[in-house]
């Protein structure tokens, strides 16, 4: 053979080898395959199980299986084969129950690293491997029989947000599993002093919807680690359709997180409370070397002109949700804690970062679950996105959002002062120019005649279709607490005079039209020594003190009682801005500082006529006009009698005692 022909041939078969991968180029995101059938990654049965991963730039995937969740080396390695828009696809013959595994993908003849895929609903411990497990033997006993706590409308709600931790870690709760999901299971937990705790302490409350901060798999705990004292709220997702492990009594077992998991939600259910998950899509914990990474680099976050990848979580990335494939996974991924886990409603961890198409597309899909699975978030962003103002999910482009909901910052601000500014203070404490923000929030944000902007701070723009797109909070995981913020503003305020400022705030919320929100312990005075970002703080700032239920006891009847006279009484929750316009009429009020309002008729079939409700802020007793008539007085001086009520009133003018609420009825 010649030189010539040796040439010849070794350049066929040098072509030959490079073309044994398979990897596709792309001049731009849009032309990335969309895969369009059901995103599952692993499909176990006891005959075979089935992988697949989308890697539409990928040369090759393979599938390394394990014995453990973690240590040890791989046993086997298997090829994965290209096959329709960029899912690659095998699978291996055989019962692999109790196996772990993970992927790996080359891109440009580099392996990028081991992942336990996007989609992994089991894993081992720290959620390095995703397990091959049954998911159907993860059911507790009654599982299928689980449903949903009826929900007529979503003005029903009233939301607890709570930390699986915070709740439940405090030795005098009296809960055996403290700091768990199985924490929410136990009845009849008291303190030493007999004061309900734990899902008791719930239904004791009254409240009708738990939203739990992140309990998906996160990456700032170390699960082989948990005798020694580790906290976080979360915020910092690696594997989005598995729970935490750190939550679960044995996070080295797959099914044990996943089967206690279901347990408390049952338990929850069975007490008639639904359960709302905080989700955090807009980030990840880590960018290079995280599963979206090393799965199809750069697809699944935003980057600016130079490359760099947008960081409007203010966390080091930004999401990319108006691409197809990651509104497919946000979409599957909610359905999936829909449908598995029988989770009742998602809050959006900044919302302002996701865009309105698939925020929209969200609702259509839950709907298709069920239309009572309440959606809300965070109305903005840590930084701004790199997406067209118009088409991000913040509190603006609400209206544009049907069935989707956002917090009021005005409402917030304008009850207990501006976020960052802890000793300015706002409505509650006396300060002038929040009235306007107290009604704005009292109507649930809609577009009210009576309503006009005054305010020294801040300009109240109607962003809301309906009041139930609103919610009404004075405190959250984030910042100062309410009674931290109150300690701040009010330097040297005594306990009594903490609570009378609480009660007035809270009277506030549980009247407004929009949906409340209610913020764990607040109920009971909790404070957590003046930190504003406890996200990684140790037990002794973050736990609830049950202690604090007996010392403030009247501080939680008072809010129990407000809370339950919500419920009772659909005029404080009518659900419609129509039916809002119609019978909330704002009275004249003689100085600053005093909200009054009266709920005209009997609207929504009330059995109270024409509820006048005030707010006074002021140091000194006023005096406010009101239609004359005879009216039952059933909250007055940090006291709620809403069933035999407190005393009867004649005449058209009232008199309200400083920094109290009164609520009248005919």
């Amino acid at each position: 053979m010649s030189i010539k022909s040796l040439i010849a041939m070794s350049m066929v078969l040098m072509t030959a080898g490079c073309s044994n991968g398979h990897q596709e180029g792309y001049d731009s995101f849009d032309e990335y395959p969309v895969y369009e059938s059901e995103w599952n990654e692993m499909v176990y049965s006891p005959d075979e199980t089935r992988f697949a991963l989308w890697a539409p730039t990928a040369q090759e995937v393979r599938v390394m299986l394990y014995d453990a969740g973690q240590g040890g080396s791989a046993y086997r390695m298997i090829p994965l084969t290209a096959e329709e828009k960029g899912m690659w696809k095998g699978k291996i013959e055989g019962d692999l129950n109790g196996k772990f595994y993970t992927f790996n993908v080359k891109i440009d003849d580099v392996w990028q690293g081991d992942t336990p895929g996007l989609m992994a609903k089991a894993v081992g411990v720290n959620g390095d491997r995703a397990a091959i497990l049954d998911l159907k033997t993860t059911d507790p006993q009654g599982w299928n029989d689980d449903r949903r706590p009826p929900l007529k409308n979503f003005s029903d709600i009233i939301i607890y947000e709570m930390h699986h931790r915070d709740f439940s870690i405090d030795t005098v709760s009296g809960i055996q599993n403290r700091g768990k999901f199985l924490a929410l299971t136990e009845k009849g937990t008291t303190t030493f002093l007999g004061e309900k705790t734990g899902i008791d302490h719930l239904k004791e409350l009254g409240i009708t919807h738990v939203h739990l901060l992140p309990s998906f798999d996160f990456a700032s705990v170390d699960e082989t680690k948990l005798k020694k004292p580790q906290y976080n709220w979360g915020y910092d997702p690696k594997n989005y359709n598995v729970p935490e492990g750190s939550y679960a009594t044995d996070p080295y077992k797959p099914d044990v997180r996943i089967r206690e998991f279901k347990q408390m939600v049952m338990a929850l259910h069975k007490a008639g409370i639904r359960v709302i998950m905080d989700v955090v899509y807009n980030h990840t914990a880590i960018t290079s070397g995280g599963n979206f990474e090393r799965t199809v680099p750069g697809y699944f976050y935003r980057s600016d002109e130079q490359g760099k990848f947008a960081d409007a979580s203010g966390c080091g990335n930004e999401t990319a949700s108006e691409r197809p494939m990651m509104r497919k996974f946000m979409i599957e991924s909610l359905v999936y804690w829909a449908k598995e886990y029988h989770v009742d409603g998602f809050r959006f961890d900044l919302m302002g970062i996701h865009d309105v198409e698939t925020m929209n597309a969200i609702r259509k899909a839950l709907n298709e679950v069920d239309p009572t699975i309440y959606i809300y978030g965070e109305g903005w962003a840590a930084k701004a996105p790199l997406l067209p103002f118009e088409k991000q999910a913040v509190k603006a482009n609400v209206h544009k959002m049907p069935g989707v909901a956002a917090f009021s910052d005005e409402f917030r601000d304008s009850l207990r002062g501006a976020w960052g500014d802890d000793s300015k203070g706002a409505f509650v404490i006396g300060r002038f120019g929040y009235s306007d923000g107290v009604k704005f929030g009292l109507a649930g944000g809609i577009s009210h005649g009576q309503l006009y902007n005054d305010s020294t701070d801040f300009t109240i723009t109607s962003w809301v279709k309906e009041p139930t797109q609103f919610i009404s909070y004075v405190s959250c995981h984030d910042d100062l607490c309410i009674i931290d913020r109150l300690k701040k503003t009010l330097p040297g305020a005594s306990q009594k005079e903490l609570s009378a400022l609480l009660k007035l705030a809270e009277t506030a919320l549980f009247t407004s039209q929009g949906v409340p929100f209610i913020y764990a312990g607040d109920e009971i005075m909790r404070d957590k020594k003046g930190v504003h970002n406890s996200y990684k703080s140790p037990d002794e700032i973050n736990a609830i003190n049950w202690r604090n239920k007996t010392y403030n006891r009247e501080t939680f009847d008072y809010i129990r009682d407000l809370i339950a006279m919500r419920k009772a009484h659909p005029a404080f929750r009518m659900g419609s801005a129509d039916l809002v316009k119609t019978h909330l009429e704002f009275l004249e009020t003689p100085a600053e500082n005093v909200v009054a309002f009266r709920l005209k008729g009997e609207p929504c079939g009330d059995s109270w006529m024409n509820t006048i409700v005030v707010l006074n802020a002021r140091t000194e007793t006023v005096k406010i006009d009101i239609p004359d008539g005879r009216y039952r007085v059933v909250c007055k001086d940090g006291k709620i009698d809403w069933i035999k009520g407190l005393g009867m009133v004649s005449g058209n003018q009232i008199s309200v005692s400083p920094r109290t609420a009164m609520i009248v009825h005919q």
